[in-house]
């Protein structure tokens, strides 16, 4: 069964992917584990989806910002 928590990681995995096309798949999911925890050899293996939600929650609002200030 797919958590609330999943689900809502894999929705705003979506949106990030569609702002980053530049950015592959494996690459996000690496850089939010080293935002949610650090940049240590474990962090993509430690993260909990509470946390890669928070730290990916936190980068596509960066992103939002960019975007909107270059606008």
């Amino acid at each position: 069964m797919t958590t609330p928590v999943r689900k809502e990681i894999l929705h705003v995995l979506e949106e990030l992917s569609q702002r980053c096309p530049e950015v592959r798949f494996g690459q996000l999911i690496v850089n939010l584990s080293y935002l949610a925890k650090g940049p240590t050899k474990e962090a993509t293996w430690d993260v909990e989806d509470e946390e890669l939600l928070a730290a990916a929650r936190k980068h596509l609002a960066e992103r939002l910002q960019k975007q909107s200030d270059a606008a």
